[in-house]
């Protein structure tokens, strides 16, 4: 019984899909770039919130001068703990690429 109880559960858990927030993980000023990563675990649908992403983004890319920020490529699945032969925790890394120059729009003092 037990045994049938825990099948159950682990099937209807695997269905369930839970948003994770996107921090970060990476930045390099030189070539601007910046890198937000999450964790996913066995057995865990999960997903991040794009337009979160994105703000985290162009924040962090604004501290460094640049305009905005650009995502580029496909989120990058790295396993980050391994049991045996079975992947039991996964980082997802998500890049973005600075562009454009931040002008600071302030009034001269001559």
């Amino acid at each position: 019984m037990k045994t049938i109880a825990l099948v159950a559960s682990l099937v209807l858990l695997s269905g369930c899909t839970i948003t994770k927030e996107a921090k970060i993980s990476e930045v390099d000023t030189t070539s601007g770039l910046v890198r937000l990563s999450f964790d996913q675990q066995m057995m865990q649908n999960a997903t991040y919130d794009q337009n979160d992403a994105q703000r985290t983004a162009n924040r962090q890319c604004q501290q460094m001068g640049y305009a905005t920020a650009f995502f580029y490529g496909k989120p990058v699945e790295t396993c980050s703990l391994i049991s045996g032969s079975a992947c039991m925790n996964k980082t997802v890394t998500l890049q973005y690429q600075c562009r454009g120059m931040a002008f600071n729009h302030t009034t001269p003092t001559w």
